[in-house]
């Protein structure tokens, strides 16, 4: 804690003027919240969050898919923090069909082992969970397996909120967990200051003074404020495994229109465990007339509790939009914390 006070205390001096810093983790905005990083900074220091959750920028298109899937008999597998995002035609916990919460795909695999029907994977998450998603293609699961391919790339969407420039950000601590597995030099081709931070408080500290740091010195670089973790390569056995199975896509993002690049679809070699092509389906474009503001959270415009449905029509029991529904979504993580 000493260290951490210390941080603090050089923070209070070095920032001198209003400042806007992004995070794009879900994670950082628990550990952020859990720990009351945000009432010891300085007042003029303001850190928002962006789209650093993968359950809340799946759009609702691909929830209908996974409805439709099931109502066609298919055994949906999916993990626990998705049953519940609401799609344009409610949620896959209200579906008809089989849908079972899995830990991960190889347990979804386990189960097309040991049943004659079709069984879907929904396969959603960042660059982290990717790689095993292509070890696991590359062992050739049976032949009634298939994934819904819903992974996403974090730096086309960075390109998409700097290109925009409606969020006003002087900066980026960028995601621990996804540049452990992707390393940071693709982060490079930012003219923006990023600071890679890991999860504890004093981590995120030290994340935030690098990057105020370097605003005040004029500078705009990438640096790791996570050595014990991350590298500036990363893991390339995961990445090479990541891209023999996947190459990138361009893919909507809830709160977001079509981000190029953005998406993994499946090389022609693997696209016979593609199920939108198995099924001979898309990814229909669902507009959101909701009054939820996931939106407008999902790229640094707003807070939770800007929202009119916060804490009263949506709550983490009964929510309305995929903010609150996932533990790495903000609506959620302010819910839980913020009392």
């Amino acid at each position: 804690m000493a260290v951490g006070r210390e941080i603090i205390s050089r923070l209070k001096d070095q920032v001198t003027s209003d400042l806007r810093i992004m995070h794009v983790c879900g994670t950082h905005e628990a550990s952020i919240a859990k720990h009351g990083i945000r009432s010891v900074l300085p007042p003029q220091l303001n850190v928002v969050m962006g789209p650093g959750c993968p359950v809340c920028i799946t759009p609702q298109g691909e929830i209908d898919v996974a409805i439709d899937l099931a109502a066609e008999g298919c055994i949906i597998t999916t993990y626990g923090d998705l049953l519940r995002v609401p799609g344009s035609k409610g949620s896959l916990e209200s579906a008809d069909g089989d849908i079972r919460i899995v830990q991960g795909i190889h347990k979804a695999v386990e189960i097309a082992k040991t049943t004659d029907k079709d069984v879907v994977f929904i396969s959603v998450g960042f660059e982290t969970t990717v790689p095993t998603v292509a070890a696991t293609l590359l062992q050739e699961p049976p032949e009634n397996f298939s994934i819904l391919c819903c992974h996403r790339l974090v730096p086309p969407a960075m390109q998409w909120l700097l290109d925009q420039g409606e969020a006003d950000l002087h900066g980026f601590i960028l995601p621990g967990h996804v540049c452990a597995v992707m390393g940071y030099e693709e982060y490079e081709q930012f003219p923006v200051p990023q600071v890679v931070a890991g999860f504890e408080a004093e981590d995120l500290l030290l994340g935030l003074y690098m990057l105020v740091a370097q605003i005040n010195a004029g500078e705009a670089k990438v640096e790791n404020a996570y050595p014990r973790a991350v590298t500036r390569e990363g893991n390339r056995k995961a990445k090479e495994l990541m891209y023999e199975v996947f190459s990138p896509s361009d893919i909507e993002w809830r709160g977001f229109p079509v981000i190029p690049g953005s998406g993994l679809a499946l090389k022609p070699g693997f696209e016979g465990y593609d199920a939108l092509k198995r099924y001979e389906m898309t990814i229909p474009h669902i507009e959101d007339r909701s009054p939820c503001i996931c939106d407008r959270l999902l790229r640094g415009l707003a807070e939770p509790t800007d929202c009119p449905l916060y804490g009263t029509a949506c709550t983490p029991r009964s929510p309305v939009g995929p903010c609150m529904v996932s533990h790495e979504g903000a609506c959620r993580i302010w819910h839980q914390y913020h009392r």
